[in-house]
């Protein structure tokens, strides 16, 4: 918060040529994390008093002694604040990170990992699976806010060995030829939404699924978490490439058209809160489906509890209330994690390297 807040604002206001209201409104937050105390939104912003009743007691205290994911949720709905998004005027739906996305998506890496869907041309089904599945695991090491908009890829070499692995599980919930309807609530656009958009296709297209709806967040929110607007923006990047690429984003377009891909939001995908804690029109929506995968280290840190739990926890415990059977698809980036056996941890905690918050480490738990 001391350091990587003041940068991300820093970065904002270099991204547009935003005008000095915007320019003093951002400067009063960065003042305000640093020096301050945490200030209620203004009194015309349309949800000033949601806020006011989620968790009051955090007002009008130093924003280092608030829970740190109430703290990051606020400080982005507090950034689209400053630079305008949600008022009237020129700068509404703007969103502030979108030079950051597109300059992701239109970088020479996505142009090889495009490329690289050749390859998978004539594979087996069930190998084809494997590779789709792990590339939207490790996608997510492709985080800006994890790394910062200017920065490089994540520190480190990914360890290919995933500290959890139930694979075999997800794949037992989708059978080839089942009716199945599975959610897949989103993380970050570009790098890591293309490879889920892949696996979509794969599952529409192999009968693991016969229909998908895509959860996004329904504003800017964590740098470069994905919105429907950067949906569309992938899709266009993938069916305007040659190959493999291409008749992918293509048929993922005619899939959205036909309503077997459905994109959907709620305002609770940018909430401070666990899942346990979501609302019932969305509890009902995700109890009804036949398996929901959650992408990122967010997600993971909503789905479980944002707590210190003992790594050997069973993932089954802290997950027992969500509607229905999930899949937690995660690149570690924060300390929270559960459902890793004592071997694992052991071996882990004894290789001398920051395995749970260096985006080195990746898991997929399921629980049916």
């Amino acid at each position: 918060m001391a350091e990587r807040h003041p940068a991300l604002i820093e970065q904002v206001r270099e991204a547009f040529p935003y005008g000095p209201e915007q320019h003093r409104a951002l400067d009063a937050l960065l003042r305000e994390i640093l020096h301050g105390v945490v200030e209620p939104l203004g009194p015309g912003s349309p949800d000033r008093e949601l806020w006011l009743g989620r968790e009051p007691g955090h007002f009008g205290r130093p924003w280092f002694d608030a829970p740190f994911l109430w703290a990051e949720s606020y400080f982005y709905r507090r950034l689209l604040e400053a630079v305008g998004y949600f008022g009237e005027g020129p700068w509404q739906g703007v969103d502030p990170f979108a030079s950051f996305k597109r300059a992701e998506l239109s970088g020479p890496t996505v142009d090889e990992e495009l490329r690289s869907l050749d390859d998978l041309v004539g594979v087996p089904s069930a190998e084809r699976a494997t590779a789709l599945l792990g590339a939207s695991l490790w996608g997510n090491r492709a985080d800006l806010g994890f790394r910062g908009p200017a920065g490089e890829s994540t520190p480190g070499d990914a360890d290919p060995s995933l500290v959890a692995d139930d694979s075999a599980a997800l794949w037992a919930l989708l059978p080839a030829g089942s009716p199945a309807t599975v959610a897949v609530i989103a993380d970050n656009t570009g790098r890591e939404l293309i490879p889920d958009l892949v696996l979509i296709d794969h599952l529409l297209r192999h009968g693991h699924a016969e229909r998908v709806v895509l959860h996004v967040k329904p504003c800017p929110y964590y740098v470069s978490d994905a919105m429907t607007a950067d949906v569309v923006d992938c899709l266009r990047r993938m069916s305007g490439a040659p190959g493999e690429a291409g008749a992918i984003g293509r048929r993922i377009w005619e899939a959205m058209g036909a309503g077997r891909l459905d994109v959907r939001t709620h305002a609770f995908f940018c909430a401070p809160y666990p899942y346990e804690r979501m609302p019932a029109d969305l509890r009902a929506e995700l109890g009804n489906a036949t398996l929901t995968i959650l992408k990122g280290d967010l997600n993971y840190r909503r789905l479980v509890g944002d707590r210190q739990w003992p790594a050997t926890t069973p993932f089954a415990g802290p997950t027992a209330y969500f509607p229905g059977a999930v899949a937690a698809l995660r690149t570690l980036k924060s300390d929270v994690v559960v459902g890793l056996d004592q071997k694992t941890l052991d071996r882990l905690e004894g290789s001398g390297r920051a395995w749970r918050t260096s985006g080195t480490h990746a898991l997929i738990q399921v629980r049916p």
